[in-house]
């Protein structure tokens, strides 16, 4: 049960509490908090996303279950929280793509592409009759160098070197702000990434569970297939 004081502020979106906090958004952030782990990395030679699932049943097709999308040719983006929100903010942002495209003949820029999302999220927490997004994204891709950006169900925007998001986030900065070092190849860049998925992880990773998709200086998306994956995933150290 919430404290009384609470309970009548987190009706609407519009409302501050007296201590200055819109509860919806909040409880917005709860719903990424629970959710898997998703992860970004930038090495010297791009940047890459790693993505882990939960397979409710054995019965379902591993595929259906999208955590990893592709963005443009040159950016791709990692979700955690609400699947629907997460597939509806991506419609958005490839529309942005492009038009940019179709406006000024060249990909946009990653900077500002993940702005516009912030922009666009932050929207959701300004009228009465909506609510925000459920979701956080990891926009990944490559301008002169691989960009990585982190948006939040209040519209904030972080860009990192490297960082999760979901329910491992804690656990995966922990272990990358003693690990991590600027300038990794791309396949040490995905070593890391996966050896601190398997520290926040509840179960063991396979190439079902797990997304891996990469942008290089070719400002190409690829995403990896399971055998790629389970080589990553067979590799000591």
């Amino acid at each position: 049960m919430y404290p009384p004081q609470q309970s009548a502020y987190d009706r609407a979106i519009t409302v501050f509490s007296p201590d200055g906090r819109l509860f919806q958004v909040e409880y917005a952030r709860e719903a990424v908090r629970t959710g898997s782990t998703s992860i970004g990395i930038t090495g010297k030679e791009g940047v890459a996303l790693i993505a882990h699932k939960r397979l409710a049943s054995s019965l379902l097709v591993g595929e259906s279950h999208e955590k990893i999308f592709e963005v443009d040719q040159h950016v791709a983006a990692a979700s955690s929280g609400l699947v629907a929100d997460a597939r509806k903010l991506v419609e958005f942002a490839r529309l942005e793509a492009q038009k940019h495209h179709l406006t000024y003949d060249e990909d946009i820029p990653v900077e500002m592409l993940a702005k516009k999302v912030g922009d666009h999220v932050q929207f959701f927490t300004q009228y009465a009759g909506v609510r925000p997004y459920g979701v956080s994204l990891l926009i990944a891709g490559m301008d002169a160098e691989p960009k990585l950006f982190e948006t939040d169900p209040s519209g904030a925007l972080f860009e990192y070197k490297a960082t999760a998001i979901g329910a491992g986030k804690k656990a995966v900065e922990e272990f990358f702000e003693k690990e991590y070092k600027e300038g990794l190849a791309m396949h040490d860049a995905i070593k890391l990434a996966l050896k601190a998925l398997k520290k926040s992880a509840e179960e063991k990773l396979t190439a079902a569970n797990v997304d891996i998709a990469t942008v290089d200086r070719s400002r190409k998306t690829k995403v990896l297939s399971r055998d790629e994956i389970n080589a990553f995933l067979a590799e000591k150290g």
